[in-house]
């Protein structure tokens, strides 16, 4: 199968971008994407990592679209951007059990991390992964912050699960770490990191978790857009705000850009990563 999902590496200086779009045949025409990658304001290198691309696979098109948002280095997310997809595509038939696909490979690729280690260093990574089969059907996937929401009649509904220290504080406990919440900050994993599931950072990786949730949706005539986004986005802007913002921008290069440029309105600090998937 090869490396599917590509080499393209964005390291960015303060202040800098990348971006870029494409498209597949789709059911009905073309279905186009758009990307934008914004480092932020933090004083570290830029972290966050992106797929978006169509492969052709067992007869169809599978659109392959990811968001990985790295802390504690870039090593992490990178290995993600580029083994992920495969890992996944490679569990048996991904389209017969794409949801055993999807599990088995998340739950392999974390600990082929973590094998590697100290080679990808100490740090760690959050995915989003959606994969459209056929413009028809789509599954979503993650682990951590990062997000992706789909618009149905103008109405945002979101298709992953954020994975906050508080939310899972059972789980966290249970493993034999603790949450904490000082005051002023988020809540964090041993007063670490501030979410509950993670690729990588193996200093604590016996307190969190690596399993994906994982959702489904049929593409129908009501669709209209897709955005997969760090939390660089989702901080400051909602689930519905960032619908309103992209639906009407017919270019979906263009909508990232809006996106990404309306977070840094609103002064979010974090680096902003996102991609818009026009259906229509």
């Amino acid at each position: 199968m090869g490396n599917i999902c590509g080499n393209s590496v964005s390291k960015l200086a303060s202040g800098e971008s990348s971006s870029g779009s494409g498209k597949g045949r789709g059911q009905n025409g073309s279905v186009k994407y758009g990307f934008t990658l914004v480092k932020g304001k933090a004083n570290h290198p830029m972290e966050d990592y992106h797929v978006a691309k169509f492969v052709p696979y067992q007869g169809r098109e599978l659109g392959l679209f990811a968001i990985f948002d790295g802390h504690l280095g870039h090593s992490v997310p990178a290995y993600l951007q580029k083994h992920l997809f495969s890992n996944i595509l490679k569990e048996g038939d991904f389209c017969a059990d794409p949801n055993r696909s999807i599990s088995k490979a998340y739950e392999r690729t974390d600990q082929a991390i973590l094998s590697h280690n100290p080679d990808l260093g100490r740090g760690g990574s959050t995915a989003v992964t959606a994969i459209l089969v056929n413009a028809r059907k789509l599954w979503v996937a993650n682990v951590g912050d990062s997000r992706a929401v789909l618009s149905r009649r103008g109405k945002a509904i979101q298709m992953s699960v954020d994975h906050e220290p508080n939310t899972e504080r059972g789980s966290i406990e249970n493993r034999g770490g603790f949450v904490s919440n000082m005051p002023g900050d988020v809540a964090r994993v041993n007063g670490q990191l501030a979410v509950s599931r993670a690729f990588g950072d193996k200093n604590l990786k016996s307190h969190l978790r690596s399993d994906p949730d994982i959702t489904n949706s049929d593409i129908s005539v009501d669709t209209e857009i897709l955005i997969v986004a760090s939390d660089g986005l989702w901080k400051v802007v909602t689930n519905q705000e960032a619908v309103d913002i992209a639906i009407n921008i017919n270019d979906p290069e263009k909508a990232a850009k809006k996106l990404a440029a309306e977070a840094l309105n609103r002064d979010s600090k974090d680096d902003i990563s996102c991609i818009v998937i026009r259906f229509k």
